[in-house]
This record gives C-alpha cells, sequence and structure tokens, in this order.
C-alpha cells in the first residue's frame, strides 16, 4: 500500500473518537463513497487522483512541497483540534451569528471563526467551528456536511492544520478537494478521495 495512505473501511476510530484518519477513517454516510483518506499530507500524492505520482505536475504543488507551515505561530488558530469542524463553500453574505445557530443544533459551540479577508473584512467563505463537546463534534461532521445554508451546500471536514502531519493550506498551493476548473484538484480528503491505483 502506498505510503501515507489507508484504506477506508467504514469503521469509527477507537472508542468512537474521530481521530483524524488513523487506522479506520470516518465513513462518509452521506455519499456511500468507499475510497481513498490520506493520513499525512504529501502535496504530490494528494495532487493525483490515486495517490501515486512522483512528481508534481502543477506549480502549486511544487510551492507547497517548498512551503513551510506551522500552525501553532497563528494566534488564531486555538482550542481542542478534536473538536474543530472546518467548513466551507459558505454564501459570502452567510454570517457568523447564522452559523452558530445552525452548529449549536449539534450540541454546545465553544467558539467560531468566520475567516475574513484582511484588508475588507469580507468573508473568505470559511470557517473553523469548537464544540464543547466531541460527540456533539462528530454528529456535526456525519450530518451537517452538505447540509444548505443560505441557498450554499456546505463541506464538513476536520480541521486538519494542526492534526494531519505535513498540512499544507490552499494558499501555499496545498489544501484538499477543489473545483476542476481551478486546475489544481487535490485528492485525498472527503469529498475527493483517493480512488484505487489505475495500474497495479
Amino acid at each position: 500500500m502506498t505510503s501515507g495512505i489507508r484504506l477506508e473501511d467504514g469503521g469509527r476510530a477507537a472508542e468512537g473518537r474521530l481521530r483524524l484518519e488513523t487506522s479506520r477513517p470516518p465513513t462518509d454516510r452521506w455519499t456511500e463513497r468507499r475510497g481513498w483518506f490520506a493520513v499525512e499530507y504529501d502535496p504530490v500524492r494528494i495532487g493525483s487522483i490515486d495517490g501515486t505520482d512522483t512528481t508534481p505536475h502543477d506549480k502549486a504543488l511544487v510551492r507547497a512541497q517548498r512551503a513551510r507551515f506551522d500552525p501553532a505561530r497563528d494566534p488564531q488558530i486555538q482550542g481542542d483540534p478534536y473538536a474543530t469542524l472546518f467548513v466551507a463553500r459558505l454564501h459570502f453574505d452567510t454570517t457568523a451569528e447564522t452559523l452558530t445557530s445552525f452548529f449549536a443544533t449539534y450540541g454546545p459551540v465553544r467558539r467560531l471563526r468566520l475567516v475574513r479577508d484582511k484588508t475588507t473584512q469580507k468573508s473568505k467563505g470559511y470557517a473553523f467551528v469548537e464544540f464543547e463537546r466531541e460527540r456533539d463534534f462528530e454528529q456535526a461532521y456525519y450530518h451537517a456536511h452538505r447540509q444548505v445554508i443560505d441557498g450554499a451546500t456546505i463541506l464538513v471536514d476536520f480541521e486538519r492544520s494542526r492534526v494531519m502531519e505535513g498540512w499544507k493550506p490552499r494558499r501555499l498551493g496545498g489544501g484538499l478537494g477543489g473545483h476542476k476548473e481551478s486546475g489544481q484538484l487535490r485528492f485525498g480528503g472527503r469529498e475527493r478521495p483517493f480512488k484505487p491505483p489505475l495500474t497495479q
């Protein structure tokens, strides 16, 4: 099996705690997809549909390889990483209050950060939601994904920066997912899991 990749088996992590893609990554119950999930971040492999590439195919991947990212140096990144969700594809007019109200239906929200442009203060379309209890985080992970808020179908995933070894965010050429139009798709995540190797 390719280094840094685990075959998704539909099970939950030991003791019901969703420790990011350990030996048994969480099942995507909404799409029923069975694929491959990255357990550590390798920019070159993340850029290929089956996780087997050994050379980068776009300039952003080269940039991600060279980039250094330390979430501990960002004062905005706080709280328990194992109780924090990454929420993306938000409508740009969605407010922090709306998000807090939505996610509070799964349990008490300790902290919510709607990421904004430093210059314009406009929403960048993604947020981080920290729950007081991990069981509520787990419920939101499974059930909030692909729900609609303000007309936008949202993506809900783990906050990976502190729990995924080698993580590089999209602004550094990394990330996961993406749109075909961008030409910078990243595989191994919830929306775009790896496919079985094309060649054996």
